[in-house]
């Protein structure tokens, strides 16, 4: 009979990186030391990197859960039968959830990155590639539109996708300096009067 190696895991990796979330959301990637991370996950250093490599890997992991776990509000804006609400559902939700009670206010792949040391460089590169890939999404759908005859064939795709993803970081901005819900919701009503229909 052969031998089994090591000890199988004894925590709930999926439980794990939400625990990461919430500390890299609140710290930053920069704030966040491999005590912190190990401290809220319940596990010692050992199991962090064999359940997830290194501090980096460990908040990639975490990003990606956020996106489909905190953002998942994203393809249900997405499928919005016209541009309008898309963009129009798109920013109300990204106010009920940067505005969550009981999470952090912000954004994680805003907060997780507005700050960091040139050895950060990789983390802040794959932050912003994970927004330029979110816009791609939101311009693929507005240049469906044009296509459909929804948007008028003057706009441009990427600058519409541009704007929403510029507003959408700017709520985030403003809920951790602590923007209320109803102050944010003004922002999007006055954002969207310059989306077109």
């Amino acid at each position: 009979m052969a031998a089994t190696r090591g000890r199988p895991r004894e925590f709930d990796v999926d439980a794990a990186l939400d625990r990461a979330i919430e500390v890299f959301w609140r710290q930053g990637y920069e704030g966040t030391s491999l005590s912190d991370l190990t401290e809220a996950m319940g596990i010692n250093r050992p199991s962090l990197y064999n359940a997830f490599g290194n501090k980096e890997e460990t908040f990639k992991r975490a990003v990606d859960r956020y996106a489909v776990v905190d953002m998942a509000y994203v393809d249900a804006a997405l499928a919005a039968p016209t541009a309008y609400e898309v963009a129009e559902r798109y920013l109300k939700d990204n106010v009920a959830a940067v505005t969550t009670p009981g999470r952090p206010p912000g954004c994680l792949s805003i907060q997780g990155g507005l700050a960091g040391s040139p050895e950060d460089d990789r983390v802040i590169r794959f932050l912003a590639e994970r927004r330029q890939a979110g816009e791609a999404r939101f311009a693929e759908r507005f240049a469906r539109a044009i296509g459909d005859g929804d948007l008028p064939a003057s706009e441009d795709p990427a600058d519409l996708a541009k704007y929403l993803s510029t507003v959408s970081a700017g709520l985030a901005v403003q809920a951790a300096a602590g923007a209320t819900r109803a102050q944010l919701m003004g922002v999007v009503t006055r954002a969207l009067r310059s989306f077109p229909r």
